[in-house]
């Protein structure tokens, strides 16, 4: 009773429900359980202390009945795995969806997030991503080298069966469990045995990741404040007040700026967290630098790069700055496998892409919306960049200006349907803005049809390389 006393006035002073601070609190203990998974001896008991652990903390976050979800798509995976092997990934990729969206309807968790509530809905979605991964890379493995496989698939692709033991662990270790990243078996099963970049011979001396986790846990700390700071400021409840429609074109599109700008820093603070918790765990190493001295790297753990989205020069580079080891498990899994042999990848590889994306999130129209949107938007900054590419000297920098501009711009109008997920607010929001942001894509796609520049002009020093 005690308890639940102090539980409720630390959420009540600093503005958030039990539910969120509770798994505030979980959360950042998954840096301390990841330290000491360090020294954890031998591969059984890495793998044992990584599902106890994650069993613990989402117990302690989400109740009883987490723990019942998770192992719904878990077994859909090693099941698919164990017993029909030839289509274990297209079955697990569909029924692990399949699950993940029924868990979406049946809570409603884009509202209770919206409103600052919190489920298991979340970690569950990091789970299925890497659920299917395994079961795709473990099809893989029956491919031959002149399949034409691809460098992911060639690094990626498991040729046995991980055991029970091996597969829990990777699904539920605690760093990457509730909020990301998601990485793969092969990378994981390398950590915990030692193999790899993890051996002693390839990496000399053991990196020390204290340096990496400090700078993570710094950002995460600034990016709290400026969030708890901005939020009061622009609040999402205004989009549907009558006051912002009274406003001029351009004031509401600074609101939509900063309305956006606000809700990132929320996803900085908790990916810098999850990075932390990774990096101090040894995972997160990624390699050596090529200078001289070399130093680690610890990129596996990355999912955001905050100076690299706020100033993006071009839609494209989007994917690869925000959520980015989530982009990356989309490209590999879902873009790059929509790819004929001998063809180029097109808009419909984009847009199936953005809409499995979209249906990830959940099924609510501003997430739908938002997705499709984003194809547009990237689709568009690609002709920007063409013409950039082949224009004159006089002309390059313009264009470059001009697809900054089209980036902020259409992203912070884009994020609306992400923040107010209802149909309703979502076509408002937009419509009060005269659909700026969908219209200015749609055109450049179109006259990107008409306009065709010709090929840069590479210098010659260039075309002998």
């Amino acid at each position: 009773m005690a308890m639940d006393l102090d539980m409720d006035s630390m959420a009540s002073s600093i503005g958030v429900s039990v539910a969120v601070l509770r798994f505030l609190l979980c959360f950042v203990a998954t840096i301390p359980f990841s330290f000491l998974h360090r020294f954890i001896p031998g591969r059984f008991p890495k793998h044992l202390y990584a599902a106890a652990v994650g069993v613990l903390l989402s117990y302690l976050a989400f109740g009883f009945s987490s723990n019942l979800h998770f192992l719904v798509p878990m077994f859909i995976g090693y099941a698919s795995m164990l017993l029909y092997r030839p289509h274990c990934g297209i079955i697990t990729f569909f029924l692990g969806f399949g699950y993940l969206i029924g868990c979406h309807v049946y809570y409603m968790s884009g509202d209770a997030w919206k409103e600052g509530g919190i489920d298991a809905t979340g970690a569950l979605m990091v789970l299925v991503l890497k659920v299917i991964s395994c079961a795709i890379n473990y099809n893989d493995g029956l491919l031959k080298e002149e399949d034409g496989l691809r460098e992911a698939q060639k690094k990626n692709r498991l040729i046995q069966l991980p055991s029970l033991i091996e597969y829990i662990g990777y699904c539920l270790c605690c760093g990457s469990h509730f909020a990301g990243p998601v990485y793969e078996m092969k990378d994981y099963l390398d950590w915990t045995e030692g193999k790899g970049i993890w051996s002693i011979q390839a990496k000399g001396p053991s990196p020390s990741p204290y340096g990496a986790t400090i700078r993570a846990l710094l950002q995460a700390c600034f990016c709290m404040a400026l969030y708890l700071y901005l939020v009061p400021l622009f609040p999402l409840s205004t989009f549907s007040d009558p006051v912002y429609h009274e406003w001029g074109f351009w004031k509401k599109l600074g609101y939509q700026f900063m309305a956006g700008n606000t809700a990132r820093w929320k996803y900085y603070f908790i990916w810098s967290i999850s990075e932390a918790s990774i990096i101090i765990s040894g995972l997160g190493f990624s390699g050596w630098t090529e200078s001289s001295p070399p130093k680690p790297r610890w990129d596996r753990a990355r999912n955001v790069d905050i100076l690299g989205l706020e100033f993006a020069k071009s839609a494209v580079v989007i994917p690869t700055v925000w959520n980015i080891q989530v982009s990356t498990w989309l490209r590999h899994y879902v873009y790059d496998r929509l790819v004929q042999k001998g063809k180029k990848p097109g808009f419909f590889q984009l847009l199936a892409t953005q809409t499995v994306s979209a249906i990830w999130h959940g099924l609510y129209p501003g997430y739908i919306i938002f997705f499709v949107q984003s194809a547009l938007m990237i689709a568009g900054s690609r002709v920007i960049y063409r013409w950039q590419q082949a224009a004159p000297p006089t002309i390059k920098n313009a264009l470059v200006l001009m697809n900054f501009a089209y980036t902020v711009l259409v992203l912070s109008y884009s994020c609306v349907g992400f923040m107010v997920l209802s149909l309703h607010e979502t076509i408002t929001s937009y419509g009060s803005v005269y659909y700026v942001g969908t219209i200015i894509p749609v055109v450049l796609i179109l006259l990107g049809n008409v306009i065709k520049p010709g090929k840069p002009v590479r210098s010659k020093a260039r075309k002998e390389q």
